[in-house]
């Protein structure tokens, strides 16, 4: 489907070479001050043709409101955002309509709707994320002025270059506790904010680009100051439907929270967080934070992080054999303009729908306790 959310709804449109692509957002409190400006940073941050690492396509991806937003106040009703895309080149894929590219969704969307874009990934196309990011910026902008939430996703990954991302580690945690989107983004285009490896990075990209080939990634995400009690045990823990958002976005394969995979090997004495009370914040806060931020399915407080995996990008310019869609043998090198590797331009989009998940769990919350504040 395309619509996320319970409270605060998300319902993406588009494909990667119609007119414009978009979203319409529900459930945003009226009252809210809310401009263009307010969204498009995001969208910069995530929009092609930034650096000679990303896509040549170039469109600048501007934001524009559409509905549900006057005087600069959200009106309660659904606002809806649209972004033009103008560079678009759909002859670029005439060559494919024979070919189901490999590891891409053209065969399963033919297999499914019984037909398929004429032109890029149509909805399975990375463009499709716009609308989230857009939504994003309303959510980022509600749990700001609410709670101060903090969101920032960084690269720890690129190929086989890799940041030390240990859970156990408090370097790491040093790290997600003073890491901002200022620092990501001071690195340039790679976004590690590890100085010693972001050159690496770089190679390993420039590597796979020319070979006309691409490489893939991870994403690691953390989120300061939430609330606690957020998460509605028992299907739609907070950490489930994390999962679920990331695991959503185009080309993710893998998803792990606190410790992760790191954790199975570890007794249980070592592995749990231990209470103390923080006279400071007069709250019982953890010692380590191995749960990654939530217990139960439920926030503690405590900084979320997480991490998602990126596989490498599948239409590629490298001549692969494989088959058209009747079954005969070819050559396909595709062409279009692709990015050699998704994991820098990914960050706007994991740290939106972490928002949107994060802001709709707090609605969530909000009317549990308003209910609970009318019957006592």
């Amino acid at each position: 489907m395309s619509t996320f959310g319970q409270i605060f709804r998300v319902t993406t449109y588009g494909e990667s070479h119609c007119k414009s692509v978009g979203c319409i957002v529900d459930g945003v409190p009226p009252g809210m001050s809310l401009t263009e400006q307010d969204i498009q940073p995001q969208l910069s941050r995530r929009r092609p043709g930034q650096s000679k690492l990303s896509t040549p396509r170039n469109e600048k991806d501007k934001v524009e409101i559409q509905s549900g937003v006057e005087f600069n106040k959200t009106l309660g009703t659904p606002i809806a955002m649209l972004i033009r895309n103008e560079d678009q080149r759909p002859h670029d894929y005439n060559d494919m309509d024979n070919y189901p590219r490999p590891s891409h969704a053209d065969f399963t969307y033919l297999e499914k709707y019984n037909l398929k874009a004429s032109s890029g990934g149509g909805r399975a196309s990375a463009r499709e994320t716009i609308g989230r990011v857009a939504a994003g910026g309303i959510a980022e902008k509600f749990l700001k002025q609410v709670s101060n939430v903090e969101i920032v996703g960084f690269v720890s990954q690129i190929g086989s270059v890799k940041m030390d991302r240990d859970p156990f580690d408090p370097k790491f945690h040093h790290l997600l506790n003073t890491i901002t989107r200022e620092k990501v983004d001071s690195i340039g285009f790679i976004r590690c904010p590890d100085v010693n490896l972001a050159g690496a990075m770089v190679q390993e990209i420039e590597k796979y680009r020319g070979n006309k080939d691409s490489i893939g990634g991870v994403v690691t995400c953390v989120v300061r100051n939430l609330p606690t009690g957020l998460g509605e045990p028992c299907f739609d823990k907070l950490e489930a439907l994390l999962a679920h958002a990331m695991l959503s976005i185009p080309a993710s394969k893998g998803f792990e929270i606190g410790s992760g995979f790191q954790g199975v090997s570890v007794p249980g004495s070592k592995h749990n967080d231990m209470f103390y009370f923080d006279e400071e914040t007069q709250r019982l806060r953890t010692k380590t934070n191995l749960s990654g931020g939530i217990q139960g399915g439920i926030s503690n407080g405590e900084n979320i992080y997480f991490s998602v995996a990126f596989k490498s990008v599948a239409t590629i310019s490298q001549e692969q054999e494989t088959c058209t869609y009747d079954g005969k043998p070819g050559v396909l090198a595709a062409k279009g303009r692709h990015d050699p590797a998704v994991t820098p331009r990914a960050i706007p989009i994991v740290e939106a729908m972490t928002a949107l998940v994060l802001t709709d769990a707090l609605l969530i919350q909000k009317s549990r306790d308003f209910a609970k504040s009318i019957t006592h």
